[in-house]
């Protein structure tokens, strides 16, 4: 973006610059017991909807990160708010690629700012995150970011920090909760492979439905499938 509004701060990086190697010798993650899942999706790039699972809860940045082209920039705006209660994003914990991080005045900012990156289609994907329930964020702004996501092909995030779901454009709207780590094969005192528990309450073209999963050499898997509503305990299926 040739420009920043009065109100944002950006700062790019390349989050590979700082990402380091696994220590020599260290011993790669296991495989997740469980098959090959395909993560429902949208038939092409439009506007998803995150529910984090509590607005401390950062597990939901794994999920969105293991669905991302990570071969161009990867734009990433937070609201004062959702930088205040939950924290600004660490760069070098989200893996290689370019980063590119806009810090928004307030949810009319941020939103803003998400509709002028999804117009680009040099980037990968655009993620933002907007604390609570802002005035600014209506079905009028979730439609106009669902419809420029479509129209250039870049998909968006709309990644919602202690907020209700209320009328929302949004094609697919997902909660996301981190779930207990799988067990380190090689040090059962050591975590292993993240986990989530996702919930995907509305989409276009999905069933809603409720999952335990987790993602490893490029796929997701399942670690607990619904059984009459409800989760099977994890503990259990790992057995």
């Amino acid at each position: 973006m040739s420009r920043v509004a009065k109100g944002l701060s950006l700062v790019a990086g390349d989050g590979s610059r700082a990402a380091k190697s696994p220590a020599s010798g260290s011993p790669p993650d296991a495989p997740l017991p469980g098959a090959c899942w395909h993560l429902p999706a949208p038939p092409g790039p439009t506007l998803s909807e995150l529910f984090a699972g509590s607005p401390r809860d950062a597990g939901w940045t794994n999920f969105l990160l293991a669905q991302a082209d990570r071969g161009k920039p990867l734009l990433w705006i937070q609201d004062r708010m959702a930088i205040l209660e939950s924290g600004r994003i660490y760069p070098p914990g989200l893996g290689r690629g370019e980063l590119i991080h806009v810090e928004a005045r307030d949810a009319r900012a941020a939103l803003w700012a998400m509709e002028e990156g999804v117009r680009c289609s040099g980037l990968a994907a655009v993620i933002g995150e907007l604390w609570g329930d802002p005035q600014a964020l209506d079905f009028t702004a979730t439609r106009r970011l669902a419809v420029a996501a479509e129209r250039s092909g870049v998909p968006c995030w709309l990644v919602r920090l202690g907020g209700t779901a209320n009328l929302s454009g949004a094609r697919m709207r997902w909660r996301i909760a981190s779930g207990p780590s799988l067990a380190n094969p090689f040090d059962p005192r050591a975590p292993g492979i993240s986990a989530w528990d996702a919930e995907l309450f509305r989409a276009r073209g999905h069933q809603p439905g409720r999952w335990s999963i987790a993602h490893e050499a490029g796929a997701f898997r399942l670690v607990a499938a619904p059984r009459g509503g409800a989760l099977e305990e994890v503990e259990r299926l790992r057995a």
